[in-house]
């Protein structure tokens, strides 16, 4: 078999599991740092510091009774779980997460594969993710899954169609829908989020309601829903609930790094390059330079993994006519405005000045004039 196709193999392979692995160990990250947060000691009895956490509660969860409620539809009740972790795995592929390899005398993408409307496969992908919840709220036979069902498709359709608005000005930006393409236009430091302040705030939101998390936890929230769209579930299809959430937290982690925060690029990477190939050849210097870009973006992906899980245990949760007052009286008009403004900055030349401009006077008049128009609560007093 060509050796070339062996390591590209090998490259889809290694992405499915380090998503698998990261999920796994988020677990593990979100109770180290509410436990830092709420002062008080996390994890420590699996192993030393409690790292061997995580798999302790998988083989909790993978030795607990498979129970299907006597009125549940069996096949779709098993079905559900099922889609939510694999929509979330397959968003992977098209992720860069280095830029190339040399094998053979080839150059290999490290990448699951590089199509031109990647960041449509991402998105398509992960709509996809809730029917998997839709399904398995359906399937239960139980009002409050069903409840937490229906409000994970109201809110994905109303979160992404303010996600889609923003990542057109990064399309408008840049010209294409590979994401790699984005990525590599962000060379240096050149990265994305200082063309788009507004868009990566807006996309950073929109991510946080598509990954359900605090404060847009509606769907399973505790204290109103028992546990939301997977109350009846337990054992390993609980587990796959809870396990895709954690895989679409690093996929989300992972885009936002991509678009906005340069993806594997890193300031002064040519000096670097052009040092190591000049010290260990340009097979094994090139080889490591990619490296080096890899532990880049995973940095870069585990800080927004660390902001999600900060912002968990700082705000609250909305109420339920919050959450669709965000989605649409502010996330779609300055969703809308900014790609207005970014079509004037690509018209005029001036990208930087215009959308930086555009967002300080959109900021001063919409957060400036939009209380005076807010209804005054009548005190019952």
């Amino acid at each position: 078999m060509d050796t070339v196709l062996i390591v590209k193999a090998i490259i889809v392979v290694a992405i499915f599991a380090i998503s698998m692995l990261m999920a796994l160990y988020e677990t593990y990250a979100e109770r180290v740092i509410a436990a830092f947060i709420q002062d008080r000691v996390g994890p420590d009895r699996a192993g030393p510091f409690g790292i061997l956490q995580p798999l302790a509660d998988g083989g909790k969860l993978f030795f607990k009774e498979d129970f299907i409620p006597a009125k549940a539809d069996k096949w779709l009740f098993i079905l559900g779980p099922a889609v939510a972790m694999s929509t979330a795995l397959l968003s992977s592929a098209v992720i860069p997460f280095g830029d190339t390899i040399i094998v053979a005398g080839q150059k290999i993408d490290v990448q699951g594969m590089d199509v031109n409307i990647g960041i449509l496969w991402i998105f398509g992908i992960v709509s996809l993710g809730v029917y998997g919840i839709l399904i398995g709220g359906w399937a239960s036979n139980n009002k409050y899954s069903l409840y937490g069902a229906i409000r994970a498709a109201s809110q994905t359709i109303s979160y992404e169609l303010a996600m889609g608005i923003s990542l057109l000005a990064i399309i408008l930006m840049t010209g294409s829908l590979s994401v790699k393409s984005i990525v590599l236009g962000q060379h240096g430091i050149d990265w994305n989020i200082f063309y788009q302040p507004m868009g990566f705030l807006l996309f950073l939101t929109c991510s946080l309601a598509e990954c359900n998390r605090t404060p847009f936890d509606l769907p399973e929230s505790e204290n109103e829903l028992v546990a939301g769209y997977h109350t009846e579930y337990g054992s390993m299809k609980m587990g796959l609930y809870l396990f895709s959430e954690y895989v679409n937290m690093f996929i989300s982690s992972a885009v936002l790094a991509s678009l906005y925060l340069g993806g594997f690029n890193y300031p002064g990477m040519d000096f670097v390059y052009n040092k190591l190939v000049g010290s260990f050849g340009e097979v094994t210097g090139h080889n490591l330079a990619t490296a080096i870009g890899t532990l880049t973006l995973f940095l870069k992906i585990f800080f927004f993994i660390f902001l999600f899980m900060w912002i968990r245990w700082t705000l609250p949760r909305f109420r339920y006519d919050q959450l669709m007052n965000v989605a649409w009286k502010w996330m779609m008009p300055v969703a809308i405005v900014n790609l207005i403004i970014t079509a004037a900055a690509e018209l005029s030349g001036k990208p930087l000045l215009y959308n930086w401009v555009g967002l300080a006077i959109f900021g001063a008049i919409y957060f400036g004039l939009f209380p005076i128009f807010k209804k005054k609560t009548v005190s019952a007093n």
